[in-house]
């Protein structure tokens, strides 16, 4: 006969535990205190109040890094919200042949980002293949400088987060779509509706949850990148730094034996900050929805 015992729940979770406060809550509390000094990585640095946030407010690099990563927010969470909706509803037709559509619509999440990035960085560039065909076909009397210009090499790197999310977010959808009920399809059918009344009378609201989720996950992704504008700029930030994200911009200060690491840490509060208000935002609205 076993006995229970009152800490075996507390044993079984505490390999887990350790390593959430080791790895993660730890290190945060340390960024927050590290954000009211101006610490550098071969010194402890010294307290100096809010000093990191009001530099903020003198920062054009970083007005640049927040209006770029709330553009890419803006974009990637509607394109990303409602292409791979669509997806999902083609792709879960029993077609003959429809697997390898899934395959390749899926194909680009298990690619890297960096070997993506690098593949659309030869793609976009002066003398890449989309230039040359666009000269060869008369489109263009000069090649368009989509990593070169600002707002291109902006929307360059927003088109390369859409192509390689779609997928992903694709099984999440076809996964949602198999919990709405086919009775409901077949009533909305009987009574007239068409594919696409029953698709926004039916299937929006069946996998309204799951748009929640998407939008929260796409936002927090979208507020944080980094590897896909890293790449196409080789890691400049673009004209005059100018397509930093925000992540970038912690990298560029907290970098090298000389970094900022208090204001690199006071920028890392701010990221926290921004990315935790659209999920706030996104969680009271699907309450009032409710």
């Amino acid at each position: 006969m076993t006995h229970k015992r009152w800490f075996t729940p507390w044993l079984l979770i505490a390999p887990a535990a350790v390593w959430l406060v080791v790895f993660n809550a730890l290190p945060a509390i340390n960024t927050v205190i590290l954000s009211f000094t101006n610490a550098k990585p071969l010194g402890g640095g010294q307290f100096i109040g809010l000093g990191n946030y009001t530099r903020m407010l003198d920062d054009q690099q970083l007005v640049d890094a927040l209006i770029n990563s709330i553009v890419y927010m803006l974009i990637c969470l509607p394109l990303l919200t409602l292409l791979p909706l669509l997806l999902a509803v083609l792709v879960e037709k029993k077609l003959r042949g429809i697997a390898f559509f899934r395959i390749a619509f899926y194909t680009p999440v298990i690619a890297s980002a960096v070997v993506v990035a690098l593949i659309w960085g030869w793609l976009l560039d002066d003398r890449g293949l989309i230039n040359g065909m666009a000269e060869r076909l008369g489109f263009l009397s000069g090649p368009l400088p989509f990593l070169t210009d600002r707002w291109l090499l902006l929307f360059s790197a927003i088109s390369l987060t859409v192509w390689k999310g779609l997928g992903y977010y694709m099984i999440i959808y076809m996964s949602a779509l198999g919990n709405v009920s086919r009775e409901l399809h077949e009533a909305a059918a009987v009574d007239g509706a068409g594919p696409v009344r029953r698709f926004f009378s039916v299937t929006v609201p069946g996998v309204r949850n799951t748009m929640l989720l998407i939008s929260v996950l796409i936002s927090v992704f979208a507020l944080r990148v980094f590897s896909e504008l890293y790449i196409l700029s080789n890691g400049t930030g673009g004209p005059g730094g100018r397509d930093m994200s925000l992540v970038m911009l912690i990298q560029l200060y907290g970098q090298g034996l000389t970094g900022h690491l208090g204001y690199a840490s006071a920028l890392s509060v701010l990221l926290f900050a921004v990315t935790v208000g659209p999920m706030l935002f996104l969680a009271r609205l699907n309450r009032k929805e409710s």
